[in-house]
């Protein structure tokens, strides 16, 4: 039954922004995309699959680094047009959630007219990434 993805308020490409946040502490790790399919499998999988805008396809976190997300909870907002999935980063590394080899993507900080990275890298992701 996909009743559920009908309500969902797709943009004209299809798709739908999607917010990260670690279950445990309350901070958003990340943004990213998903499409019908993405949610789809994402709520039968139970981990995060999204879709990629600039390769064009699905990508189910964790596939290439190892650093998967197991999806506990799945809300939409009242306009029903952005998800936010509660999940818990696991892999070989447990916390990393950022290409960068960080724990959120949102490791920079506006300190007057520039932004600065205020969170440390992890692993080298050069290191991460087969």
């Amino acid at each position: 039954m996909t009743d559920w993805l009908d309500r969902v308020r797709w943009d004209r490409d299809g798709l739908v922004p999607v917010i990260a946040q670690e279950a445990a502490t309350g901070d958003v790790l990340m943004f990213a995309w998903m499409n019908r399919e993405a949610l789809s499998r994402t709520a039968a999988l139970r981990q995060a699959v999204y879709f990629s805008r600039s390769r064009q396809k699905l990508w189910h976190k964790g596939e290439e680094s190892g650093h998967f997300q197991d999806v506990h909870e799945i809300r939409i907002d009242c306009d029903q047009d952005v998800v936010l999935l509660k999940i818990t980063q696991r892999g070989h590394e447990p916390g990393i959630a950022c290409h960068t080899g960080r724990h959120s993507c949102f490791y920079e900080r506006l300190e007057g007219d520039h932004w600065v990275a205020v969170d440390p890298v992890l692993k080298d992701p050069e290191t991460i990434y087969r």
